[in-house]
Parts: structure tokens; sequence; C-alpha cells
């Protein structure tokens, strides 16, 4: 079948537009065109939406550039006047909402100067810039200036969905051929005799709809679900006097925001103070270059992202008055892009609704032509009686049933309803699929590049050793002070200022007056440090005015301020990685707190000390500090720093690591650590991780970048660990990845982990330690950051692909014994076994139900200990063309035993002899398909009833399946054109289903790939080649 798909193939990630119209316009034949593509997002749409965007970014790109000179030139009678409504006024305000927008829309800066600057303006909107917005003035501020959210499409109501299910163009033909089978039948047979047939019909389409549309409905609630989940950011505010995170939607104008690197500024706003403070504004203007803010460039656009620096901002402008409120509008009806098993199965669909298509015609015709041929040999053809048309109009609408089962519509539907449940599960287990199609490749996934810090590790810091005036000084856990250093005043004093002033976190009070660190767990681990020395933040903040700042950077791996002196003159502390940061000293601090030169036998001893910290599996930082005479006026200086201390942070393996890295390992995933921290370091948790072992290749970015491309294609497979990376490296180990052939997912929290993230076929972005700017660059957020969460996200993605197997090999089945049945009856006897109401019924099975039975079932623990699926495997394997084989003829053979010779081999006599034998073959083939539904559970494996009733799903769909089956049989033949069975008959069609799981056994016993086993799945080796083997 994969001849046949080629046209039905799509890039995981970006697919290109070519190969997305390529398919849609290959779609030929489709029962519900508003159902099918639902979920698919329409291209002229989004094509409408990317012109409108450009536009908008037009717009800016001219505020920007143009506005802002003009507004130089132009005086105050040039700028439109507002005058104050009284309800601005009442509510205690003095400036216009609509001014606040076209101020910082527009950058005008004269408006901001006539408005009296950022000081004057927080007054006019009755907030204090240090203690913030207060809690009471929520409402108010609300009502007058908006709320921080943007336009929505507004959700669809269950009626909705009910509307989109009958437009299926097979059943709107079949509800007009049920009228006329009425108005027929009550002309003929009278009332109400003459409307069971046609009443039955409509019953039945009654059914199918509403439990389609229940489906659907309870599907969008899902996706509504993780959409709410996508949109949420958090916040660092200033209020009631305290800092405090908030919802981005809960911003109100007044509030004081903080703002640091890789951030997404939430609101249009006035720049109040900062450091270093660059912006990146290509999401808005289209603008690659960065925009510097200041006091003279002081306005911030929401949805542009904080690229360096830190700030705080005044917010005037909130929701659908700012630009990007605007550019939230066009992304309304955007759509999620196409999965490629989406658009596999949509393929899959095609070609099989083709020849059901032509079978349903062929059967059409065969029934008519005997049914003339027998009127012509009768002698009545000229002879034609209503009785008749309702003979033609019965094949015409067995013949549009056929079709009805014979097309697949729930194929690529279920893979969405797979998707959706999986999308749910992993949201309660800490995981958020921003993209559908990264669930999919998950289940390929052959490597994962992963952090170390909060991934592997906790992520709960603390100095555990520090080496200070040349000696090592050890956390006493239990004691009444945890570190007892007894250092010189002027040492003391001058550790407490780097610890205090170089930092980007900061102590504060909580409601309760509780001391609260807020930052990175780095930051928070040092300034509980501080502490515990006695150390003040506060004071130290107070005395000491901070000239300029030089955040941490990934790249540099190190932060950098600069204060003031009290007596004149300047002092620039430095903080980062070890040896990068001991490189920049010439001095240290000895034993007697005096400053001597850093010789060469000084180095070596602190060196051993740095890796004696870092093979404990201690994160290691260098705290350092120079005096200048003045400030300087470009970059802080590279050297001449005196070393004051080095801190070892000890951050904890996560408890079942270890476990989790052993189960990728089994599953043909190779885990790779790459990481920031000290080569030592990174190896001792990699081994405690069970990352590193023997054979593996632990190597720093530095090296690694320097090797030719030969080399470093060479070594890749082999590396299990690279330390002292930078983002580039990062990017640079996924980007040759992927051309050695793996699948690659990456973790990554910072801003410049972006590119890697987009690179790589599944990108992870970590929730609590993530950027604004990384979490818009990755496919999964990982809200727990944690490892064990990465390696559920890939038995989902496996659980998806294996669910939406199952349910094709079920539903092939039943299209196969459908359509077969049903013609060659019609071909022999001139009439077909199974009705159209029937028909209807089997559909519902094996489409909906099917789906939700199979397609939601929760993942195993054989996934985990085979190969990941590999992206060129045919989706419907040998095996799986073996079993739908096997069941087809088991299930054709005793069918058409029943249809051909029933009668005789059951002794039924009488009358209603025929509708007898019609109703055990119907409820015999019902039964088959409930059994197969079982089988269908393992494809490969024999035991099928292991873990069946962990999914609620399954059971409740059998024992719903089986309830209303009885119903049928026995308590609606009139509509049905079935009768009530005797036991034994019962027995007998219970008897018939459940041959089809010895069959099943039977068939798991040939052997088709010899790759697998029909008792599980071999084990592969674990370690750093299993990939490779794989």
């Amino acid at each position: 079948m994969s001849s046949f798909l080629r046209d039905f193939e799509v890039e995981a990630k970006n697919p290109s537009l070519e190969a997305r119209q390529r398919w849609r316009s290959s779609v030929s034949i489709v029962k519900n065109r508003a159902r099918r593509f639902r979920n698919i997002p329409d291209l002229e749409k989004q094509a409408e939406n990317e012109t409108k965007r450009h536009q908008i970014q037009e717009k800016l790109r001219v505020a920007f550039y143009v506005q802002k000179a003009a507004l130089q030139f132009i005086g105050a009678a040039g700028r439109p006047e507002y005058k104050l409504t009284d309800e601005v006024k009442e509510a205690g305000f003095s400036v216009e909402p609509d001014e606040l927008a076209s101020m910082v829309r527009n950058h005008d800066t004269r408006g901001l100067a006539k408005n009296g600057g950022v000081e004057e303006l927080a007054k006019k909107v009755s907030v204090s810039l240090t203690e913030g917005v207060s809690s009471s003035d929520l409402p108010i501020r609300e009502k007058i200036f908006g709320e921080n959210r943007y336009a929505e499409k507004p959700p669809r109501s269950f009626l909705m969905f009910v509307w989109e299910a009958l437009q299926d163009i097979t059943l709107i033909i079949l509800m007009v051929c049920a009228v006329v089978s009425i108005g027929v039948g009550i002309a003929t047979e009278g009332f109400p005799k003459g409307m069971y047939d046609g009443t039955g019909i409509l019953l039945s389409i009654l059914l199918v709809v509403m439990v389609t549309a229940i489906s659907d409905y309870k599907q969008s609630l899902q996706f509504i679900d993780l959409d709410r989940e996508k949109k949420k950011i958090i916040v660092q505010v200033t209020r009631d006097g305290t800092r405090q995170e908030i919802s981005i939607h809960d911003l109100v104008v007044g509030d004081v925001v903080h703002l640091s690197i890789g951030d997404q500024v939430p609101a249009d706003g006035v720049f109040i103070s900062g450091y270093n403070l660059e912006i990146d504004e290509s999401s808005l203007s289209g603008e690659s270059e960065p925009s510097h803010v200041n006091k003279e460039k002081p306005f911030l656009l929401s949805g542009t992202k904080v690229q360096n620096g830190s700030a705080k901002m005044l917010v005037t402008t909130v929701g659908m008055r700012t630009e990007w409120g605007k550019l939230m509008e066009t992304l309304i009806d955007g759509g999620e892009d196409e999965t490629p098993l989406q658009v596999k199965l949509n393929g899959v669909a095609t070609i099989i609704g083709k020849i059901g298509l032509s079978f349903a015609v062929l059967t059409f015709v065969v029934l008519c032509v005997r049914f003339v041929l027998e009127k012509a040999t009768a002698g009545s053809f000229t002879n034609w009686s209503s009785e008749d048309a309702m003979t033609l109009l019965d094949y015409f609408a067995i013949s549009v049933t056929i079709i009805v089962v014979a097309v697949p519509e729930g194929l690529p539907l279920a893979v969405t309803l797979s998707l959706a449940f999986a999308m749910k599960k992993l949201m309660s287990d800490r995981a958020l699929v921003r993209h559908l199609a990264a669930c999919e490749t998950m289940g390929s996934a052959t490597c994962i590049c992963t952090d170390k810090t909060g991934t592997l590790t906790t992520n709960h810091m603390v100095v555990n050793k520090v080496y200070l005036c040349d000696k090592v000084h050890e956390r006493q856990e239990g004691s009444k002070e945890s570190f007892q250093l007894e250092l010189p005043e002027e040492v003391q004093s001058i550790l407490l200022q780097g610890i205090f002033q170089n930092t980007g976190s900061e102590v504060v009070k909580d409601k309760d007056g509780k001391t609260q660190i807020l930052g990175s767990p780095t930051e928070r681990a040092i300034l509980e440090f501080g502490l515990l020395l006695g150390g003040d933040f506060g004071e130290q903040r107070k005395e000491h005015k901070i000239l300029k700042i030089e955040p941490f950077n990934s790249d540099k791996k190190k932060m950098s301020v600069l204060i003031a002196l009290p007596g004149g003159g300047a002092r620039a502390f430095c903080k980062g990685a070890s040896e990068i940061v001991l490189k920049m000293c010439e001095n240290v601090v000895d034993s007697n707190g005096e400053t001597v030169p850093l010789t060469e036998e000084r180095i070596a001893d602190i060196s051993d000390v740095i890796e004696g910290f870092a093979s404990e599996a201690l994160r290691t930082l260098c705290l350092v500090y120079k005096d200048l005479d003045e400030a300087p006026s470009g970059d802080l200086p590279d050297g001449g720093y005196t070393m004051v201390a080095v801190v070892g942070i000890k951050d904890p393996v996560r408890p079942g690591v270890r476990e989790a890295v052993q189960t990728c390992q089994a599953a043909g995933i190779t885990v790779r650590m790459v990481t920031g921290d000290n080569i030592s370091t990174a190896k001792a948790i990699a081994k405690e991780c069970g990352i590193y072992t023997e054979g593996g290749l632990a190597i720093e970015g530095s090296q690694f970048r320097d090797l030719p491309p030969h080399e470093m294609r060479a070594i890749i497979p082999k590396i299990q660990v690279m330390a002292r990376s930078l983002p580039l490296d990062k990017h640079t180990l996924v980007s040759n990845l992927r051309k050695i052939g793996e699948v690659v997912a990456v973790t990554g929290d910072g801003t410049n982990d972006a590119p890697a993230l987009h690179e790589a076929d599944i990108g992870l972005a970590m929730g609590i330690a993530g950027t604004e700017v990384a979490k818009e660059n990755a496919d999964v957020i990982i809200m727990d950051d944690n490892f064990k969460t990465i390696v559920n996200v890939a038995r989902w993605g496996r659980a998806v692909y294996i669910n939406i197997q199952k349910f094709v090999q079920f539903q092939l089945t039943v299209n196969v014994v459908a359509l077969i049945i049903n013609f060659v009856s019609a071909c022999i006897t001139g009439s077909a076994p199974l009705t159209a109401v029937q028909l209807l019924w089997v559909n519902m099975i094996m489409d909906t139900l099917g789906a939700l039975a199979l397609a939601t079932e929760p993942p195993n623990e054989g996934l985990m200990k085979r190969p990941p699926i590999a992206r060129t495997a045919s989706f419907i394997t040998k095996t799986m063309w073996r079993n739908i084989a096997g069941q087809s003829v088991y299930q054709l053979i005793v069918l058409g035993t029943l249809n051909f010779a029933g009668k005789s081999l059951l002794d039924l006599n009488g009358p209603d002899s025929t509708a007898v034998l019609n109703t055990v073959i119907f409820n015999s083939f019902v039964f088959c398909q409930v059994f197969n539904e079982v089988n269908s559970r393992e494809i490969e494996k024999i035991n099928v009833f292991k873990g069946m009733f962990n999914s609620w799903v399954f059971t409740g769909v059998m024992v719903v399946t089986v309830v209303f089956q009885v119903i049928i049989v026995e308590f609606l033949g009139a509509f049905a054109s079935t009768v009530p069975l005797s036991w034994q008959h019962w027995l007998l069609s219970i008897l018939i289903g459940s041959l089809s799981m010895i069959v099943a056994v039977i068939l798991k016993c040939i052997p088709v790939e010899s790759s697998q086993h029909h008792d599980g799945y071999d084990l592969l080796p674990s370690g750093p080649s299993s990939s490779n083997s794989a």
C-alpha cells in the first residue's frame, strides 16, 4: 500500500506548503468534509491571516521607523487631544486609556514628557512605582482599561457538532430514502406497518449522529483545555508592596512588571528602571535586530521578547488595545498543522473508499439486473408496482449503506481522538503537548539530548562546600549554624557584597512576613548561603548603588555587576563557571584575609579543589571582585580580579531517573547529557544516572566544536556526555544526529536554546526553569522539569501509533467482510443479508465506538521493550495484513456457510426461517466484531486480556455494544429487520464470534516478521549502542 500513499506524506515538523496542498487535493472520496477536515487548517484562511499579519507588522515597522521620527517634529497642536471622560475621573485616574495606548504604540516620547515622564504617568494611573497596584483596585482597573485577554474563537456548542455530523452525504441520501420508504410503505402496507423500515433507518441515523456528536464534542472540550493550558504565562509583578507571581491574564494597567532574559513582554508599557535591556521585536515588526530600551527609548510592546538584561516596566495598555492583541486575532483560525499519521490515514481512507464505492455501485447494478431479469422471466416486466419501487429503493439504500461502511471516515479522525486522549493524559502527568505531531514523533525518538540541572537533578540546590581563605568548609547539617567560617571582617564584607549585589534574584517578604528568595535555583542557593552568614539583602542594596549589570549569559557562563563605593571609585563583582572565572584572576584572598598574587602553585591548588568538588557531583562557581578608580564606559573588565571563594553547590539526582534512563536504553533510545557544568561534575552525575557507561565518550563543548566535520560525525554516536557546552554546541549536536538518521528529542530552558529546540524533531522546554522564548520554540513543555516525564511522553507517543494500528486492523477487517458478504450474496441470491439499519449499527461499532475503544488504550509495559518506530516503516505491517486476511477469511467462511446453507444446517423451517437466518447471520457478524475488537488489543502478542480492565473506555464500549445488540435483536425487530432468537441461536452466535479468538492465536503463531515473536518483544541491548542496533 505504501506505493499508493506517496501523495499522503508530510514532514512531522514545519511541513511544506506543497506537501500540504498535494495530499488535500488527493483526497477524492469524503462523506463528510466538514467533520473530516474540522481539525485540519484551511490553507486559504491561513494565507489570508498571514497577509493580515504582514500588514500589521508593516504598520508597526512604519510606526517604529517613520512615526518615531515624524513625532519629533510634530508640535502639541499636531497631536490628538484626549478629554477625560467622567467614568475615568470618577475611577480616580487622570489619563484616558486610548491616550496611553496611542503614546506607547507610536513611541511618542514627547507625549510621555508632556505627561511628566514615567513617575507622573504612574500617578495618573494611581499607582506607586515601589508599592505597585493594590489588589482592591483590580476590578475598577479592569473595567476602565480592560482585561489582558485577546479575542478568542467562541467554543462550539453541542448542537453545532450534531449539525456537522448530519452533513454526511451518505446519511443525507439515506434520510431521503427513509422518508420515501415511509411514504410508499404507508401507501402500500398501511399505518403503522408501512413506516417500520424507513423509521428504522431514521432512528439508526439519529443514533449514529448523536454518538458521533457526543464523541466529537468531548474531544473538542479536551482541546479547549489544552489550548487554555498553552496560553498560561506567569509574570512577576510588585503588588501590595510585595513581589509576587500572577497569570498574564490577571495583569492590569498600573502593574509594575519585572522582566528578565527570555521573558515575553506581557503588555504594552513604559520602562521604569533596568540594565542592558535588549528587546527582540521580530514577532511584531519582523525586524531581527534587537532594540535597546532605556530611559531615552522607554517604550515596551506586548509580545516582544527580552533578549538581554533585566528591567521593571509600568503597564499602560492591555488586551485588544495592544498591537499584539490585534496580531493574535489573526491566529484564531490558524488551526493545528496536520500530523503525518492523520495524512497517511486520509490516504488509506481514500484508497479503501474508492474500492468501497466500486463495490457499492457494482452491488446496486447486480441487484437491479437480477431483479429486472427475474421480472422478465416471470413475464411481469411490463407490470411495475409500488412494491417493486420499494424493492429498488431498498437496493439503493443497501448500496449507499455499503458506502457508509466501506469509506472508513473514522480512520484519520481516530488519530485526532487518540492524540487528544494522550495529550489530556500527559497534561495530568505534567507534560503539555503544544503541537499534535510531537506526540506522534516522540514514538519514533531514537535519542534524547537532555540538560542536567533540574531535569536529571531535583533543582533544589544548596551550597554544600565552600573554599575560602585557603580552606575548604563543609556544611554542618543539624547544627545551629550551617557554616562556621570565622572570616576576617573585611573578607566577610566583600563576600556578602559579592553575593547580594551580583545577583539577578531578590530576597523579599511574603504576605505572612516570611523571607522568600525569588530567582533561579543556583541564585537561591547562593543567596541562602549569604543569609546563613548573617548578611542582609536589603541593607546591602541600600548601601551601594548599582552602576551596571551584565546578566548571566550561557555563552560567557558568567555574570557581573559594578557598584559605586561610598568613598569614591567602583568595585566590579563577577561569578560564574569556576575554570573560566579563575582565568580572569591575578590575586587571591589567603588564610590571613590578605590579597596575595595568584601563583601557578596556588592556581594548581585551587584547580584541585574545583576538581575535587566536581568529582563529588557538586556544581562549582567562582566568586571574584576587582576595585576600580572609576567606572568603565564600556564592558566590565575581563581580567585583574581577586578570587574570594569557590562554592560547591549540591543538586541531588531526582529519584527514579536511573530507572527512567534504563527504560529508555531498553527501548532503543540513547540518552545523552548536554550541560554547561564542569566535565567532572557532568561525568559524576551521568554515572549516577546510568547515562555514562563503559565505552561511552564524555567531551567538552570547546573540544567538540573545534573538530573537523568528518571527525565530529565519527564520534557523535559514542558521545554520552557533553560538558561546558554552549547553546550552539547543542544545536550542532542535534543537527548532526539528525543527519545520520536519528530522531532527536532535545531539552532546553534558556533563550539561547531556542535554535536547538527548533532544529530537533521534538523540542522539550522546561516548564519551571524554562523561559517563555524556550517554551514558544518547543513542541512539548515538561511542566515538572522531570526526566521521567520525558520518558512518559515517549511511552504515550508509541501508544498513539500502536493504538491507531490496532484500530486500522479492526476496521479493515470489518470493511472487507461487510463488503464481500453483501456483494457475493447480492450476486448469487439477489438479496443482501445485512440491511441498511444493520449496516449502520455495524458502522457505528467499527467507527466511533471502535475508535473510542482501541484508540484510547493506555500504554502497556511492552511498548518500552521494543525498538522505536522507524519513520520509514510501513504503517500497515505484514503482521497486520496477516491478521486482517486470516480473520476476514474465517468470518467469510462462517457467514457464507450460514448464508447459503444455514437453513438446512440449523434446521430452520416455516415462514419466518429466512428472517431467523438473517438475524443469526447479523448477530454472528456483530459478535465476530466484538471478539475481534478484543483480538485487536494486541497485534502480535497472544495474551489479549492483559490490562483490558485497566481501560474503562474499552470495557464500557464492549458492554454498551453487547447490550445494544441484545436490544436491537430482541426488541427492535420491526425497525432493524430482526426477530427474537432462541437461547441456542444466541449461544451459536457467541460461539462463532469467540472462535475468532482461537483463529487469532493460530494466526499469531505464523511468523511473518523476523524481528519479533508472538509471545512478546525481544529486549534490545542496553547501553550506548542500543540506538544504533535499532
